[in-house]
């Protein structure tokens, strides 16, 4: 790409300003900004909270990272060996991975990590990258955009800085500490031994990695803010850039501000000249431009436009940033709820955590399109993110579907650094038009209801508005409404009807809007009609409220007054689980499994929260010893009246009440139970459950048969087991395995199962058993390497740290250590060797296992035979030339391991009450994947994806 004089001549003196050798003096790089992808290519280890053994040494060194600049040690040093470490593409989730113990976290499922399970509880993560020589002159960050928890991050050794929120990005600028044209290396330290949640949170670097490079002269991160005002049919859109002068000099810009549609046709635009900025300083440029009768964002049709901002200094494009929006305009009244457009819009909808199946954290970006998905086709318009900031993607998904957000705060307070978290999150996303309020917190039992919490509330709320006067704040409150945090927040947020007189407080605060932060669902194992504490499953349950949906609904639709509802919650989650504990290790507490199929109570709410023909009859009718037995059996739907037939015989009419259900009890009959709904005397909506014959076949379905072969699209491929009528088995519970050819890969696999312990990744594994007392001499001119390898221990052999350095004369040096093996190994056994020098052979046990090596940095892994290593102490010996600085290559803290690589065992999972899921991933290619399931006793099928 050419570069233009006057774009070189922006760069130029910040170039030389940190020039350091003729690589740097290279043409500087393309002025335009990138933000790259940097998910790829990391390697991950886990490390040790408090034994400095087991976490690489790092922080054992005479000079910590903290007592001088440049002194990270261990896994954080540039030097270290990561060849034994996993390799890996983010983002990732290393709890989801682990087994379940009784004596884990319950919040957290009873995953094996935590303070009883140091050695999962630390995670280290560290990648390898080349910066070229024509970057300099540009400033260089990295941004992890979520790290669960307590991270710190260091580059070339050198300690960059310290996030302890799982839940907010951390940004950090590598500019002068890289190596230009040159390999550079970042690592980063995970702690997740503490919980900040009471929920399942994973652990790792679970959202993903940018890489931003810019020139001096920029637009700031979170720089663009978008509004959109309504009026007579016209649209303002107010616009404001601010752009950051990163340079050592005061510089000029010209900005310009384009609107576009989602065609790419240009809407309106505006331009500024010559805005100058100082060094060090921002200028933000302020913008409004009109339209008339624009396309508004809505649920129902989710318009997305573009702005466009570039800005440019002496004719070259310095920066330029797309940012979506939708022109909408949002309220919340005292009286009538919820307006979008001015148009009474009556929230429905759900509180949802961010693990989704067995992928837990760490979800597909497209897979965010099927939760969201799952939860319109109930009706839903709605989803309060409990109980944190979401990812980036998560809001992107709900832009583009239409789907509300209520955007919550993880932690309530206002010292510096929890509104600092705070501030972050409104800045990032305050441009969605998803988002229609925001949370500055979640039942904080210790203030909610007195003067403490009232202060907080109030003070937050003050400072998010000066961050955003276009929303309004809340708070979700499960009790003392009338004397703390609910008597000063602008949206009253009220957690279960049952906590307090919402009528009461209304009107006590006549003035003050209202919504259902949180509801109780009609909880439920899916597929369960009758409780099992032994395996922790439950049948149908109204916690908090006798009739559970049902109740909620009716007192927040009868209210119009109220903006609506969220219920507690859409998706089953991981971890708090209630009411039974081990073995259960999830919530039951979702309208949908953990993996996203449909509880009964999913067609409730469908019946009421859309306007297509809903029946839905309930228990399935599989009940084998029960002949006689009578069945309560619930009807939900919309029709007006609801006729219920056993194997044809009519039961009887019943009229459907509004926003309720109907119930008979059933003597149980093997056959068909059959609902008939009734609108106007005329039959317009039906259903039925039959007893099925056994599991005859395997079905495989998915709602994205068409992916993008770019590494990260994934789909959600549902497993049905079905009799030989193609019916689905309600209580079938078969083994299936899994396999799969093309471009793509299974990540996941689940089943609904809340009290499951089947791993639901399958993982390639190493381990790594370090070579200790390395010791060396000088090899002679007649020494025989063959009769060195069996010599034994004379004075003549020294210390390798302390023996050799650039001084030493030998033309040829011998190096022996020692590999202990506790027994028979499995798996692929290879040896990494530290940089002991070049022309090197190697011999294990007295054994030649190879020859003519260049051992130098992070040499190739030397595949061995592990007939050739001996339960005990082996000794490994190496006759090598040395490098003229042997100590200054070595890695003290990783002086070469023995290294036994464990491929992943075969992907399984049982079938839960009929069901199951897989999530498949492309591989980075096109081509056609084709996914095979296949169980014992039933015919096998394939499903194809094909990938563009």
């Amino acid at each position: 790409m050419k570069i233009s004089l006057a774009c070189i001549a922006v760069l130029i003196p910040f170039a030389f300003a940190i020039s350091t050798g003729a690589a740097n003096a290279a043409t500087p790089s393309p002025c335009q900004s990138e933000h790259d992808r940097f998910d790829d290519d990391w390697r991950f280890a886990f490390g040790h909270p408090f034994e400095t053994e087991k976490d690489f040494g790092h922080a054992s060194g005479y000079f910590s990272y903290f007592a001088k600049a440049g002194y990270g040690d261990g896994a954080a040093a540039s030097g270290f060996d990561d060849r034994a470490w996993r390799k890996l593409s983010l983002p990732h989730d290393w709890a989801v991975e682990l087994p379940f113990d009784p004596k884990g976290s319950y919040s957290h499922g009873f995953r094996k990590m935590g303070p009883h399970f140091p050695e999962t509880s630390v995670g280290w993560y560290r990648k390898r990258f080349d910066v070229p020589a024509s970057d300099v002159g540009r400033k260089i960050y990295i941004q992890f955009d979520g790290i669960f928890r307590d991270s710190q991050v260091w580059i070339n050794g050198y300690y960059l800085g310290r996030q302890t929120s799982g839940y907010t990005a951390a940004r950090y600028n590598l500019t002068d500490y890289l190596k230009y044209g040159g390999e550079n290396v970042v690592a980063v330290r995970v702690d997740a031994t503490m919980e900040e949640g009471w929920f399942y949170e994973g652990a790792g670097i679970y959202r993903h990695v940018w890489l931003d490079k810019q020139a001096p002269l920029h637009i700031a991160p979170e720089g663009v803010v978008v509004t959109t005002e309504l009026a007579s049919g016209a649209a303002q859109i107010g616009i404001r850039a601010t752009v950051s002068n990163e340079g050592p000099q005061q510089a000029s810009f010209d900005i310009t501000e384009d609107i576009q549609s989602a065609e790419g046709l240009l809407l309106a635009s505006h331009a500024e000249a010559n805005v100058a900025v100082a060094s060090g300083e921002s200028a933000a440029v302020p913008a409004t431009l009109s339209l008339a009768s624009p396309r508004l964002w809505s649920v129902e049709d989710p318009y997305l436009n573009r702005l466009v901002t570039t800005i440019r200094s002496k004719g070259a494009v310095l920066d330029r940033r797309e940012t979506p929006f939708g022109i909408r305009s949002i309220s919340f009244d005292p009286d009538h709820g919820f307006l979008l457009n001015g148009v009474r819009v009556e929230l429905k909808g759900t509180n949802e955590h961010q693990d989704l199946g067995g992928l837990g954290v760490a979800v597909p970006d497209s897979l965010q399109n099927y939760r969201i998905l799952r939860l319109k086709a109930m009706g839903a318009n709605a989803i309060r993110t409990a109980h944190n900031p979401p990812s980036p993607e998560f809001l992107n998904a709900c832009d583009r579907l239409g789907m509300l957000v209520l955007d919550e705060n993880r932690r309530m307070g206002t010292s510096s650094e929890i509104l600092e978290e705070f501030r972050q999150m409104i800045l990032r996303d305050r441009n969605h038009p998803s988002v229609i309020l925001w949370s500055v917190g979640n039942e904080e039992w210790s203030m909610e209801g007195n003067i403490t919490g009232a202060r907080v509330a109030a003070t937050m709320q003050a400072f998010g508005r000066k961050i955003d006067p276009t929303r309004e704040f809340t708070a979700a409150c499960s009790g003392g409404w009338e004397g703390g945090i609910g008597t000063v927040t602008e949206v009253m947020g009220y957690n279960y009807i049952v906590q307090g007189d919402i009528d009461a407080h209304h009107r006590l605060f006549p003035a003050q809007s209202g919504v259902g932060t949180e509801e109780t669902t009609t909880r439920q194992t899916r597929g369960i009609y009758f409780d099992d504490p032994k395996k922790a499953y439950l049948g149908q349950t109204y916690r908090l409220s006798k009739w559970g949906c049902e109740a909620g609904w009716q007192f927040y639709a009868d209210r119009p007054f109220l903006a609506g509802i969220f219920y507690w919650t859409g998706f089953d989650y991981g971890g708090e689980p209630h009411p039974f504990g081990w073995p259960e290790v999830s919530s039951q507490s979702g309208i949908l499994d953990n993996c996203g199929f449909p509880k009964d109570s999913f067609y409730y709410l469908k019946s009421w929260w859309t306007n297509e023909p809903v029946l839905h009859v309930m228990p399935h009718w599989n009940w084998a010893g029960r002949e006689g037995t009578p069945i309560p059996v619930k009807v939900y739907g919309n029709a007006d009246e609801v006729e219920l037939l056993l194997n044809g015989t009519s039961l009887g009419r019943k009229p459907m009440p509004r926003n309720g259900s109907v119930e008979w009890s059933v003597p149980y009959h093997p056959g068909a139970l059959a609902a008939r709904g009734y609108k106007g005397g005329m039959v317009v909506v039906s259903d039925v459950v039959e007893t099925t014959e056994d599991p005859s076949q395997v079905a495989l379905s998915t709602d994205t048969p068409d992916l993008e072969g770019n590494g990260r699209d994934a789909a959600f491929v549902e497993v049905r087991i079905l009799d030989r009528k193609g019916r689905l088995v309600p209580t079938a519970a078969p083994e299936i395995s899994f396999s799969i050819s093309g471009p793509g890969r299974i990540v996941a696999v689940g089943n609904g199962d809340p009290s499951s312990h089947e791993p639901s990744r399958f993982i390639d594994l190493t381990d790594e058993i370090r070579i200790r007392d390395w010791r060396m001499r000088k090899l002679g001119a007649d020494d025989d390497p063959a009769a060195v390898a069996n010599e034994s221990d004379n004075p003549s052999w020294q210390s390798v740290f302390s023996g050799l350095d650039q001084k030493y004369p030998a033309e040829r040096a011998v190096y022996r250590g020692t590999i202990s093996v506790g027994g028979p190994l499995s798996g692929e056994v290879s040896l990494l060797l530290p940089p002991l020098g070049d022309n090197a052979e190697v011999f294990i046990n007295g054994r030649k296992i190879a020859g003519e090596l260049d051992l130098g940095a992070r040499s190739p892994a030397i595949p061995i035979d592990s007939t050739a290593l001996l339960a005990g102490d082996n000794q490994v010996m190496v006759f090598a030339k040395p490098f003229s600085k042997p100590p200054r290559s070595f890695d003290y803290t990783s002086p070469g391991s023995l290294l036994v690589a464990r491929v992943a065992a075969n992907w399984e999972r049982k079938v839960f009450n009929g069901l199951a899921g897989v999530v498949v991933q492309t591989a980075g290619s096109k081509g056609t994947i084709v996914l095979t399931a296949s169980g014992a006793g039933l015919a096998s099928i394939q499903q194809v994806i094909v990938v563009h």
